[in-house]
């Protein structure tokens, strides 16, 4: 599907002016600019995620719409905080999940733990799992909001604050949190006292699924604990960075 997207709208983005911008202001814009057609993809596993829908609650609380992926592989902690969001804000969580005859497909052809066995089945599984839900989740939207930050990997260097996502049909992608470091993240977290995942508290920054989720080492960046067996410019599930970028296919 490619989103036909207006020439002013195109030409803000290209403009580079939300680069510096505070992430209020980029979301302010976003809603102002693309609501209802706009939502906010939340892993329920990173803080950065719920900063997000902390802040989009405090802007426009009617036109908050947030979104997640379940793979059913999910920590229970994930699912506990899927709870907690909705009745702190009071708002409906959309959820997507796996196609069943698809899991079944490939875990008949591949056993229940094929990512384990190379890059290329773990990339069929995220791909299942993971980026076809969300290009369901995706359809009807104009615009969607993530909370990629740059120093979170080396996958996520290029990262800009408002940006036209070829990957997922020519959408507008806002990634509010360019600028802030985790401790600016966690430091928000604090202050507003926003639910976060409470596997953060256990060395997990970054929570995906179980078997695909470690605790990280002093040193390590964010996401490290995340496929830990792979080359880390390999890291990335298929949702924000296309594969084709990195040269292999799913």
């Amino acid at each position: 599907m490619n989103v036909a997207i207006d020439r002013a709208v195109t030409d803000t983005v290209q403009s580079r002016r939300f680069d510096a911008a505070a992430p209020e202001d980029i979301l302010r814009w976003g809603l102002d600019t693309f609501a209802p057609r706009i939502a906010l993809s939340a892993s329920f596993g990173s803080p950065e995620g719920m900063v997000l829908l902390d802040m989009m609650h405090k802007l426009a609380p009617e036109r908050a719409r947030v979104f997640t992926i379940d793979t059913g592989r999910l920590h229970q902690e994930t699912y506990d905080l899927m709870d907690r969001v909705r009745t702190r804000y009071d708002i409906q969580v959309e959820v997507f999940f796996p196609r069943p005859e698809a899991v079944q497909t490939m875990v008949r052809e591949h056993g229940l733990n094929l990512f384990y066995d190379s890059t290329d089945l773990r990339k069929k599984c995220c791909g299942v799992r993971k980026v076809e839900p969300l290009a369901r989740a995706l359809d009807g939207l104009e615009a969607w909001i993530a909370g990629l930050r740059p120093e979170q990997s080396v996958t996520r260097a290029d990262v800009r604050a408002v940006e036209i996502d070829e990957v997922h049909g020519g959408r507008i992608k806002l990634n509010p949190l360019v600028t802030w470091t985790r401790e600016q993240v966690l430091a928000y977290v604090e202050r507003f006292h926003v639910p976060i995942n409470r596997l953060h508290d256990q060395g997990y920054p970054s929570v995906g699924c179980v078997p695909c989720t470690r605790s990280i080492q002093p040193g390590e960046d964010e996401r490290a604990g995340r496929w830990w067996w792979e080359n880390e410019d390999q890291r990335e599930c298929g949702i924000h960075v296309g594969y084709e970028e990195k040269g292999s296919g799913i």
